[in-house]
Parts: C-alpha cells; sequence; structure tokens
C-alpha cells in the first residue's frame, strides 16, 4: 500500500469514527490528511469505496495482531485479544460502533455492510464450532446458538467498553472467562496488553 494511500485511511478512519459516514464528507478526509478533494478522488473514487476500505483495513489490522497466536488452540484467549487490541486502537471500535449503528437506522451503505458481516461471521463461527466440537459444545449449547451468543457477546462487550473508557479494564479477561464457560473450554493463558 502506497504511503499516500495509508495516509488517507488514517484521516479516513478519524473522521468517521468522529462523524459517521452519512456526516464524513470526502472535503473532511482530504483536509485531516492535508489533501485535496481530488487527490483523495484519485486513491478512493467514492466515500463509500473509502469506507469499505477503512472497515477493511481495520479487519486486516485485526487480523494481523493475532497472527503470532496459534488460532483455535484457546479460543477465549483468541477473542480476548482481540478486545484487549482494539481497546488500545479505540478508533476501530469506534468507527465500526458507527457503522453499527447507521445499519440499525437502515442507512446504507453500512446496513448492507453490517447484515452480510454478522451472516458470514455467525456462519463461519458455527462451521469452526462444529468442527471442533460437532453439534453441541460442551456446555450443551446447539453450534448456531453458541456461535450467536459469542458473537452477540463480543458486539456487546465493545459497546460497553466504548460507553464506557474509563469503566472496566477486565473486559478482555471477561471474555476469557465467559467463553471458556459457553465453549466448554478451561483453558487459560495471557492476553497481550
Amino acid at each position: 500500500m502506497s504511503a499516500r494511500r495509508e495516509e488517507i485511511l488514517e484521516a479516513a478512519l478519524e473522521v468517521l469514527a468522529d462523524r459517521g459516514f452519512k456526516g464524513t464528507s470526502i472535503d473532511a478526509v482530504a483536509e485531516r490528511a492535508g489533501l485535496t478533494r481530488q487527490g483523495v478522488l484519485h486513491y478512493f473514487p467514492s466515500k463509500k469505496r473509502l469506507l469499505l476500505e477503512v472497515l477493511n483495513l481495520r479487519n486486516q489490522v485485526n487480523r494481523e495482531n493475532l497472527a503470532d497466536r496459534r488460532l483455535g488452540e484457546d479460543w477465549a484467549g483468541d477473542f480476548a485479544e482481540t478486545v484487549a487490541f482494539e481497546q488500545h486502537h479505540p478508533s476501530f471500535a469506534r468507527v465500526h460502533s458507527v457503522v453499527l449503528a447507521e445499519a440499525v437506522t437502515g442507512q446504507e451503505p453500512a446496513r448492507g455492510y453490517v447484515r452480510e458481516r454478522c451472516r458470514t461471521l455467525q456462519d463461519h463461527l458455527t462451521e469452526h464450532i462444529v468442527q471442533r466440537y460437532g453439534d453441541r459444545v460442551p456446555s450443551g449449547l446447539e453450534a448456531r446458538t453458541a456461535a450467536t451468543a459469542l458473537f452477540a457477546f463480543i458486539e456487546g462487550i465493545h459497546q460497553l467498553w466504548l460507553v464506557d473508557q474509563d469503566g472496566d479494564e477486565r473486559y478482555p479477561e471477561v471474555v476469557r472467562e465467559v467463553l471458556s464457560v459457553l465453549l466448554g473450554d478451561a483453558q487459560v493463558s495471557t492476553v497481550k496488553g
């Protein structure tokens, strides 16, 4: 990725986190990046494309953060690490939350993106749970129910933390403990801070 493109994405991340998709303009992103409107449009031909690239960047950075982990060996730890990482990078969590709120009110492109992401992630989680545990996790929940509960729990933790960032700093540990019970895994490992 070119340095200029990266600068634009970082500026867009901040503006989108502050204003949401509807309140963000290409001009505001250009100003934050120190460019002209045409300079931004050269790299990102529309505001929608810019939003999708920011959301893809969030996903990529999260994956890179987990690259050193042996994913799947300690699911509770994997999810706890993801929550800890986002606590140290609040703009990623805020832009996700703003897009989620816009999806709830029916605004596009947020609604389509979030709906597809929710379905895809729940299907992906269900598939991994079935591969690991079969049709039911050790706690007794059916695989699809466990996947939905896990997904909803992580989304809720993000919202709680964003509302009260000075509150409970134990959210990564809370994630680890709850998922250990939900999935029936008693494995404990350390969350990077």
